[in-house]
Formats: structure tokens, C-alpha cells, sequence
């Protein structure tokens, strides 16, 4: 099993000294993967209800925000060698998926081959109503954004014409590093999300699920990919623990449960106590890990 680290991304934070301090003693600690998540802004006020706590709430105030997930970690790419880079997640059907696919193509060339690209829905109407896109059939509208952005990756002339967009023939160079793309992961834990992973998803990254949920989670997953005349095999399980407790017992759990990756967060705010947690975090979970 293979452990990441959820790189806090708010501000003020996630400045460069503490963003590289952190992925630079990450690397330096067998951590396999980075990954920072997405908001492009937060609201004091929202009726949307936020689903990974009991109360609809984020647990971020309005005006802490994040940085965008992409610069950071093209940032993050420039001082680390080894360390996978991902987004966890990246909201693709708010975004524009020439330019999102031009951005994680350049990542991935500049990172020599690191790009995990996790992308999941969203859950905050206000904020696709700021961006200007529309709330409903966002599902349907990310699954078209995958087939645009793989033109772009993958085809010599990329060209689309959907429902959602439309792209006459052109060329996105330079393409990933990775081939055919960069793996694509899908955030969220419904049978839809999990339908999306079974269509032609990488990965599959799951949050805060205890090892029973997410080995409940994981028994659908596989149906759904038998149904696809896929298997498990075919898609890296990583889960997100986000603020769920970890220590060793939960690991062999989560490996028992079919999970290949689990993500740990420290909200860690200094740069002395980010290189703290992550030689706790290290010695705790990374060196138990590696003989799962």
C-alpha cells in the first residue's frame, strides 16, 4: 500500500516556503503522492450543503481560500523529483477543458510524467453560478469534458462536437509525458461517481470513508466494473481520509479492503510543523504501509 499526503492549499498558509517545505520533506519520506484539492472561491453565506461533514458545512471561513490546485503544483513540480502530483479534485465541469487539458498536459511535461489528475463534480451551486456555468446535467457535462480533454492529450488533431462543446480541428502540443494521458481519477462516493470510474476511469479516489465504508464502496466498484468487462486490477483505489483518524490497525484494514493508496491530511500551518507531522506521519503510517 502506498501512502499520499493532502497538501493544505489556504491561505495564508500555503506560502512558497511552506508549500515546498512540505513537498520537498514528503518526497524525502517515501510519501508516493501530493495532492491538493479545488475551490476557485469560497462564500460566507450558501445554501449548497457540503458533504463530507454532518452539518453542510465546509470547515473553511470565506476569505481563507485556496490556491489554484495546478500552479501549485507545477510549483511543487520544480524542486521534486520523484513524489506522483495529483488533484484531489479538480472540478472539471466548471472549467474550460481546452485550457484545463492544455494546464495538465504542461504539469505533466514539466513534472517529467508525475500527474494524477483527479476530477469529481463539485457540490457548491454558488460556486458554478459564479463561473458562469450551469448547475444541472454537470455530470453529463464532465464526462464530455474527459472525451475533449483525451482529444487533446492523445490525437496528432484534436477535434470534438458534443452537446457541451465544441472543438474544431486543431493541435494541443506539447502532449503528457505519460501515454496515452495522464491517469484520470474520479472523485465521490455514489454509484454514479462509481459508474463514471467503471465507463473508463484510472482511479478511483474516495473521502473520508472508514475501512468498512470504503470496502462497501469497493464491492460495488467491482460489480460495476464486471459490468464494463473490467476489473478491480484495471483502477488504483485511493482514499482520502481527510480528517478520519489513521494509524496502523486502519491501514491493514484499508489494504484488506482493497485499497491501493490511502491520503493523510495535517492542517500543519508553519513550516516547522509541516516537517514534523510529515516525520510522524512517516514513521507512523509510510513504513507500516510499504509491507502491506
Amino acid at each position: 500500500m502506498k501512502i499520499g499526503f493532502n497538501l493544505p492549499s489556504i491561505n495564508p498558509t500555503a506560502t512558497s516556503e511552506f508549500v515546498v517545505a512540505a513537498a520537498t520533506r514528503a518526497e524525502a519520506n517515501g510519501f508516493a503522492s501530493l495532492w491538493v484539492g479545488e475551490h476557485v472561491v469560497l462564500f460566507d453565506e450558501y445554501e449548497s450543503a457540503y458533504p463530507y461533514d454532518e452539518s453542510g458545512k465546509l470547515f473553511l471561513r470565506g476569505e481563507v481560500g485556496m490556491l489554484e490546485p495546478l500552479q501549485l503544483l507545477s510549483h511543487v513540480a520544480a524542486v521534486t523529483r520523484t513524489i506522483r502530483l495529483g488533484t484531489g479534485v479538480c472540478l472539471l465541469p466548471q472549467r474550460n477543458p481546452v485550457y484545463t487539458a492544455k494546464d495538465v498536459s504542461t504539469l505533466d511535461w514539466l513534472s517529467n510524467g508525475r500527474v494524477d489528475f483527479g476530477i469529481g463534480l463539485g457540490w457548491s451551486r454558488e460556486e458554478f453560478a459564479a463561473l458562469g456555468v450551469p448547475w444541472e446535467r454537470r455530470g453529463a457535462r464532465c464526462d464530455e469534458y474527459v472525451q475533449v480533454l483525451k482529444r487533446c492529450w492523445v490525437d496528432p488533431v484534436s477535434e470534438h462536437h458534443g452537446e457541451f462543446y465544441d472543438l474544431a480541428p486543431c493541435r494541443m502540443y506539447p502532449k503528457p509525458v505519460q501515454q496515452p494521458h495522464p491517469p484520470v481519477h474520479i472523485g465521490g462516493e455514489s454509484d454514479a461517481a462509481l459508474r463514471r470510474v467503471a465507463r473508463s476511469a484510472d482511479g478511483w479516489h474516495g473521502f473520508r470513508l472508514t475501512p468498512a465504508e470504503a470496502a462497501e464502496r469497493i464491492r460495488r466498484l467491482g460489480e460495476l466494473l464486471d459490468a464494463e468487462g473490467r476489473r478491480l486490477d484495471d483502477v488504483e483505489v485511493t482514499i482520502g481520509t481527510y480528517l478520519l483518524p489513521v494509524d496502523r490497525a486502519a491501514l491493514e484494514q484499508y489494504a484488506a479492503a482493497g485499497v491501493d493508496q490511502v491520503v493523510v491530511l495535517d492542517l500543519a500551518a508553519t513550516v516547522d510543523d509541516v516537517h514534523a507531522a510529515l516525520d510522524r506521519l512517516a514513521e507512523e503510517l509510510v513504513e507500516p504501509a510499504a509491507k502491506l
